[in-house]
């Protein structure tokens, strides 16, 4: 049965990476003013009205999909969390990255539920900010996990967990370097589905019970072998 869950919760993080990108582009794709990953932020694809939205026009025509997508990525980021729970180590640091995601899940479930036109505090307090910030934090922590396969993510984790922190400050000081607020936001995004996805593929080919051992571990010491006894000697005696 835990062998199922984590299977299920792998492709269930997996799938919810896919459609949430597959979707996304498809939104965009359907704008028909051009839509700029420089200007527009994310939340634009799920603003229900068309107009101007902080000094730039929005308007969605499948903004429902986007809003979909979003629940559903949430919905499917908390049950791969809850339902890997048997891949991850008995630590302190493991059970605050499963909070901290569970917890970014919600966040995007609530994006999805309160699209930034509806209710633009909920949307950013409860949606983005919490996605940004405790999806980031669950990323930098995994640097600290020594057991189980998702040890194995660690560097990534560590990347995408301190990259997207930096341009979450970046971001909401309306700092772009270059980039424009809406690139520096997907800096600050983008770096948890991708982890998740990893983290699915790799539990999904891998058997994460029997991985929690050690790693990066010293081979273990061996004893030192007795010098053979030249033929005809007799052992010592006390």
């Amino acid at each position: 049965m835990k062998r199922l869950g984590i299977l299920s919760g792998s492709v269930g993080w997996f799938v919810g990476v896919v459609q949430f990108f597959l979707v996304m582009t498809l939104v965009e794709l359907a704008w028909t003013t051009p839509y700029s990953w420089a200007h527009n932020n994310i939340s634009d694809l799920g603003n229900v009205s068309c107009g101007d939205f902080g000094g730039r026009y929005v308007c969605s025509p499948l903004h429902t999909l986007m809003n979909v997508s979003f629940t559903t990525g949430g919905v499917l980021i908390i049950l791969g969390t809850i339902l890997t729970y048997a891949a991850w180590p008995r630590t302190a640091i493991s059970w605050l990255i499963r909070l901290l995601l569970t917890a970014t899940g919600i966040g995007w479930t609530i994006a999805g539920l309160y699209p930034a036109d509806v209710n633009e505090n909920l949307h950013v307090v409860g949606g983005a900010f919490v996605i940004f910030t405790c999806g980031n934090l669950a990323l930098l922590l995994t640097a600290f996990l020594r057991t189980g396969p998702l040890a194995n993510l660690r560097r990534p984790g560590l990347t995408f967990g301190a990259l997207g922190l930096t341009a979450m400050l970046l971001h909401f000081t309306g700092t772009g370097l270059g980039l424009g607020t809406g690139g520096m936001e997907r800096l600050t995004a983008y770096g948890i589905p991708i982890w998740l996805a990893l983290a699915g593929l790799r539990l999904f080919r891998t058997d994460p019970l029997k991985t929690h051992d050690e790693i990066d571990s010293p081979p273990p010491a061996t004893a030192p072998r007795s010098a053979p006894q030249s033929p005809g000697s007799t052992p010592d005696h006390a």
